[in-house]
């Protein structure tokens, strides 16, 4: 986190000293500031880790943003179409994730996708029971989900 603080506070003194206040400028702000901690890091015990959290998080993002944009075009086709094809169950999802922010990070992108719904949570924090329009074939959902929760917990670990 403090590395992320330093990289916002470096952009902002960047918009600041440029005298251009504007969202392109506040992103080259963001890039040199990124660059700067990339090339500080091995003296400043506090970065340890920080530059290899945001090619994680770029690379998390375009494979949710593929996962969105696919489940809205499988959604949108079978609402559209006159047969419907969804087939509706219930499925239960060993978790990896331990922590309660992990569990509610990933209940909630599973949430996020359309077609899924995450519905509850095991007393013991083990299973997640996830809602699923589509369940033509219950080991491929669960291995899309795994795919979708390791990804998550790479950010978090």
């Amino acid at each position: 986190m403090t590395g992320a603080i330093w990289n916002l506070l470096l952009a902002l003194a960047w918009v600041i000293l440029s005298g251009d206040f504007s969202g392109p400028n506040l992103v080259i702000g963001l890039v040199f500031g990124y660059i700067t901690l990339v090339l500080i890091e091995p003296q400043v015990p506090a970065l340890k880790g920080y530059p290899g959290r945001i090619p994680r998080i770029l690379r998390f993002l375009g494979f949710f943003i593929k996962e969105l944009v696919q489940a809205n075009l499988r959604v949108g086709f079978d609402i559209l179409t006159p047969p419907w094809h969804m087939k509706p169950g219930v499925i239960a999802m060993p978790l990896e994730a331990r922590t309660e922010l992990e569990i509610t990070m990933v209940a909630n992108l599973i949430s996020l996708t359309p077609g899924t719904l995450s519905l509850d949570v095991s007393d013991d924090r083990k299973v997640l029971y996830i809602h699923a329009m589509f369940l033509d074939d219950e080991e491929e959902l669960r291995r899309n989900l795994k795919e979708m929760e390791c990804r998550a917990l790479e950010l978090f670990r």
